[in-house]
């Protein structure tokens, strides 16, 4: 265990030096919703609505943080440790390769969660952000949609046979669902077309979760998001897992 907490912290480090991670992590979505809010303020999505544009944003960079760790910094950092054969020298320890894996994913559900108070702390300080959704309810919702962002990365750096590749599938998964899903603008400006299009992404149905539950609407009510998001996880882990023992770590 004190092993696994050394690499924790060692990882912890790495990550907070890594501007691109730190950066998009805790600041940009930061910045979005700054921007955003001093452009429309938290006024009523529409007329005679309870909830403001500002509610209804918070919930959604949210996902953009699971984006940018599920999406980027996890798989990038694996995809970097397998082609650097980090994971060669781990298993000549006592340690392993696995413990690296569970300390990377562990590292940036905390920084995820991270970036989650960052934009709690200013959407409730600087806008009043109404959340009407129990602290449970939440938490569990914020946790499925995690689940499923990390699962398809770590399927990235399963199937992609080196880094370049894995940048590719990152960079144009991560900002095609951002822009699709609703996670940085709110989908009813899209035209209906775009909506197929992003019905499509597991990263609407995150959106969809995570803003409802933020608005104080039941787990019960998102049954559609709930199938969907777990069964993007139980999927991509699974064949991602496969893919994984199935290649040469050497």
């Amino acid at each position: 265990m004190k092993r696994f907490i050394t690499i924790c912290q060692v990882e912890f480090v790495l990550f907070i030096r890594d501007f691109f991670g730190f950066f998009f992590t805790l600041v940009f979505p930061t910045m979005m919703l700054i921007l955003f809010g001093s452009i429309y303020g938290n006024n009523p999505i529409y007329p005679g609505a309870e909830v403001g544009m500002i509610d209804v944003s918070v919930p959604a960079y949210c996902v953009m943080v699971i984006g940018v760790t599920g999406l980027m910094s996890l798989p990038l950092t694996l995809a970097e440790y397998k082609e650097k054969k980090i994971y060669k020298r781990f298993d000549a320890t006592p340690v392993g390769k696995k413990s690296i894996m569970v300390a990377q994913v562990c590292i940036n559900i905390v920084m995820t969660f991270a970036g989650f108070l960052v934009l709690l702390f200013v959407g409730l300080v600087v806008y009043q952000v109404q959340i009407r959704g129990d602290f449970f309810s939440i938490l569990l919702a914020m946790l499925i949609s995690v689940a499923a962002m990390f699962s398809i990365g770590f399927f990235f750096t399963a199937v992609a046979r080196d880094t370049k590749i894995t940048n590719l599938l990152c960079y144009l998964s991560y900002f095609l669902m951002i822009f699709l899903s609703g996670a940085t603008m709110p989908d009813m400006l899209f035209p209906e077309s775009v909506r197929t299009i992003a019905n499509l992404l597991p990263m609407t149905y995150a959106v969809d979760l995570i803003q409802g539950i933020f608005s104080g609407y039941s787990l019960t009510n998102y049954i559609t998001e709930l199938i969907v998001l777990l069964g993007v996880t139980l999927f991509f882990t699974i064949i991602g897992a496969m893919l994984y023992r199935k290649k040469d770590w050497a």
